[in-house]
């Protein structure tokens, strides 16, 4: 499989509680959030025993919602701190199992946006470089206060710069 080095130019926001990136979710994926030099967003997460289906291979669940979440997250880099994406339509295909306590990564981009939605496509890789999981989306483009009720202090909402964030990240090729 070919790959490519992408430079990292930004990282979005964690919060407290969430499944996907919550980091005080105790039973969550923690998932980091990388823009990277050609506007794709990728998420890295490691998948736990607690997140698993049959033993040792992630639950198809799990790899929905981390799909979802970072090809909805996409629409951030556009609108930074202003929209959201609500998902209106997601399908995705399972194309081979997925390990636990191995990092890996999930790869998604724009494909087309309006004024009121966008739709958006995505991959999780295996630790190979091979498509794993494929999915696709529509979603609406929402401020978070037409959302929920959403206090950035109580959900910890940050930007949590650390030590072993990446400067570039190894991806699939085209």
């Amino acid at each position: 499989m070919k790959q490519e080095q992408v430079r990292v130019v930004g990282k979005q926001p964690n919060s407290r509680m969430c499944f996907v990136c919550g980091l005080e979710n105790r039973l969550g994926l923690h998932s980091r959030f990388y823009q990277v030099d050609d506007d794709r967003l990728v998420a890295v997460f490691t998948p736990a025993e607690e997140h698993q289906s049959y033993p040792g291979r992630l639950h198809g669940g799990v790899s929905a919602a981390i799909l979802d979440e970072t090809i909805g997250r996409a629409i951030m880099i556009r609108h930074p701190g202003e929209i959201w994406g609500v998902t209106v339509e997601f399908s995705m295909k399972f194309r081979r199992p997925l390990p636990l306590d191995t990092p890996l990564k999930v790869v998604a981009t724009i494909t087309s946006e309006n004024r009121r939605a966008f739709e958006g496509e995505g991959a999780i890789f295996d630790p190979d470089g091979g498509v794993a999981v494929s999915g696709r989306g529509k979603y609406l483009k929402m401020p978070i206060d037409k959302i929920a009720d959403f206090d950035r202090d109580h959900e910890q909402w940050v930007v949590l710069e650390e030590a072993d964030d990446p400067s570039s990240l190894l991806l699939p090729g085209p």
